[in-house]
């Protein structure tokens, strides 16, 4: 499995934080800036959008992040390539009718259904 730009960055952040306290401290004052003290790089957040960092590391406490409901789209177009992926469909091979219908052999050994 390949992470994306982003998990890498959470995990490095996160990873930070555990081992330096006073990073910790700074990425949940502002964590803009010590985001971008941490890449050397200007962050570029949507308008409108905030980030927020919560101290979850007390492990006597169950927490529970609630994420902003899915958009519903009702008029949503799929592209040529999305509706070929879609579209193409997938072989199966052996063909379905073809597999022995009771269990290969395997150790310990079963007899056939039919001498059962």
């Amino acid at each position: 499995m390949e992470f994306t730009q982003e998990q890498k960055l959470y995990a490095e952040l996160v990873q930070k934080a555990w081992e330096n306290a006073d990073f910790k401290k700074e990425l949940i004052a502002n964590p803009v800036a010590a985001i971008e003290k941490f890449t050397g790089q200007k962050l570029n957040l949507p308008a409108g959008k905030t980030i927020v960092v919560r101290d979850q590391t007390d492990d006597s406490v169950v927490y529970i992040n609630i994420p902003a409901a899915a958009k519903q789209t009702t008029d949503a177009q799929l592209s040529e390539e999305q509706l070929e992926a879609v579209a193409g469909g997938v072989s199966i091979w052996p063909p379905i009718g073809t597999l022995p219908w009771y269990p290969t052999p395997t150790f310990p050994t079963i007899p056939p259904f039919e001498t059962i």
